[in-house]
């Protein structure tokens, strides 16, 4: 085990290695890459390397989905009985809760995440696994109606090998998202992480074996999006694509697939129009606001990044927001008091930091942030909360997924005009509405073009409750009941048991 320590917090946490790299974990076991590259992973906070990480090529996926297939066709998995698949992923739900300091140490440290926040988060990924085990042991299929003489059922089966690409925003979270569900219908898998932030998710690999899951069903291979996620996407013998990232990276997944026709499930970006009524309860309106807009530092798909206020209560929602806004404690995510980290990467601190220049450029008036904030830790990249006003519908800042603590205000003076701007983009994610009137936000709900919308309560998602992106968002279920259609596909068999002959036989 390699041991990392934290010079901020003189901290130490160990990740799952071999050769003096966090490895991959293929087949049940921590190996290095065939060809023996590495990449860096960068602490966000400092601008320092933590480690050095096994680069995946098409060599090493080839292993682990090798592995993978070997693992399903030998049913010691995909066979198992219901109820030991879902004792094992009860298992594995209670280890990650065991080690849920220390996996939210090092993925607060691989993240930037405020180290509260980051261990929450893997105890909430536990939840995953505890509620799709019980998935395990539902009814799974259904029989027909069928003429005299024929019996007729249908049933759901596993695909195979499911590669799942994960992204860096929320990385432990976000695997055991698109993990739990595929295991518990029997799938064996292959984890692509962003090569952003490795490190949490090479412990979860360790433990899928320490709950007695067996060697090959889960496999994670490290490395980036344009060689080892394309090799990835590419290989035959996956049949079974599930990716959160960019649009752009969705589309070029989607022609990949095309080659073999695979089944993909994309849940892609979002620019998630936040609309506040004049009958609203305007002091929840801003806490949640403000939660939806900069909580991770705004790099969340459904971040409220557009907060359209209607025009008789503008001045008062942005004066109240833009000082409550500007209470929030920006700093080293290892301090328990800190709010918000930096952004995940120089790479991510450029882009955001563009958008606001842009937004300057465009004729937005800054009304908070824009810089970056003073912070007791050098060289990481922190950018302030930023609230831009006078913006309208046709600006970039208004119209781009920007992924980062900044805030577009728009006004509007009706219902109409209101759902006219939030449906005004290219996606359909999400959508936060407040108010008190409830034919209002029955209205609402059914006019927005998004897959969730939230009245008076954003992000609420439980596990058992399904969505989907809409538009340019998304295709196919996460989370919920639904989401064993997105890992299973259908096969139907009819029976003649009563001798029918066939019509010309």
């Amino acid at each position: 085990m390699a041991v990392i320590a934290d010079p901020r917090e003189g901290q130490a946490m160990t990740v799952v290695e071999r050769t003096g790299t966090v490895s991959h974990f293929i087949g049940g076991e921590a190996v290095a890459s065939a060809s023996g590259r590495t990449f860096p992973t960068i602490d966000p906070a400092t601008g320092q390397v933590i480690a050095e990480v096994a680069f995946g090529e098409a060599e090493d996926i080839d292993r682990a989905v090798a592995a993978g297939r070997a693992a399903f066709e030998s049913g010691a998995w995909s066979k198992a009985s219901p109820g030991h698949r879902a004792a094992v992923l009860r298992r594995l739900a209670d280890l990650i809760r065991d080690d849920a300091t220390r996996i939210g140490a090092i993925e607060s440290r691989d993240t930037g995440k405020p180290i509260g926040q980051a261990t929450a988060e893997v105890n909430l990924a536990a939840d995953f696994f505890t509620y799709f085990a019980g998935h395990a042991e539902l009814p799974n299929g259904r029989t027909h109606p069928a003429d005299a003489g024929y019996f007729v059922y249908s049933v759901r089966e596993p695909y195979g090998v499911v590669g799942a690409i994960s992204p860096w925003n929320y990385p432990f979270l976000l695997a055991c998202w698109k993990t739990a569900p595929a295991l518990a219908v029997g799938n064996s898998i292959v984890l692509k992480m962003a090569e952003q932030s490795p490190l949490s998710t090479a412990e979860l690999g360790r433990l899928t074996i320490d709950a007695g899951m067996p060697a090959g069903v889960f496999n994670i291979v490290h490395g980036d999006g344009p060689t080892t996620g394309a090799a990835l996407v590419a290989h035959p013998h996956v049949k079974k694509l599930t990716f959160t990232g960019s649009t752009a990276t969705g589309q070029a997944i989607l022609r990949s697939a095309a080659e073999h026709i695979k089944s993909v499930h994309l849940e892609l970006g979002g620019k998630t129009p936040n609309l506040i009524f004049d009958d609203a309860d305007l002091d929840q309106a801003i806490a949640g606001s403000l939660f939806t807009a900069f909580y991770n530092s705004g790099q969340i798909c459904t971040s409220g990044s557009r907060l359209l206020v209607q025009r008789g209560e503008a001045d008062r929602v942005v004066d109240a927001f833009v000082e409550r806004a500007r209470a929030i404690k920006v700093g080293d995510p290892g301090d328990p008091t800190s709010q918000l980290g930096p952004l995940i990467s120089e790479e991510q601190y450029q882009r955001v930091t563009g958008y606001i220049e842009e937004g300057r450029r465009g004729g937005a008036k800054l009304a908070l942030g824009g810089g970056r904030p003073q912070v007791p830790v050098a060289g990481g990249y922190f950018v302030e909360p930023t609230i831009f006003v006078d913006v309208t519908p046709d600006m970039r800042i208004a119209r781009e997924e920007i992924f980062g603590p900044v805030l577009s205000v728009l006004t509007f003076d009706d219902e109409d005009e209101a759902i006219r701007i939030a449906n005004d983009v290219m996606y359909g994610l999400a959508a936060t509405v407040w108010t008190t009137d409830l034919r209002r936000a029955f209205r609402v709900a059914e006019r927005i073009d998004a897959g969730i919308i939230w009245t008076n309560c954003p992000h609420y998602l439980p596990v058992n409750v399904p969505y989907e992106g809409h538009k340019m968002s998304g295709l196919g279920e996460d989370l919920g009941v639904e989401a064993l259609q997105t890992f299973t596909h259908l096969k139907t068999h009819c029976l003649n048991f009563g001798g029918a002959k066939m019509a010309w036989a």
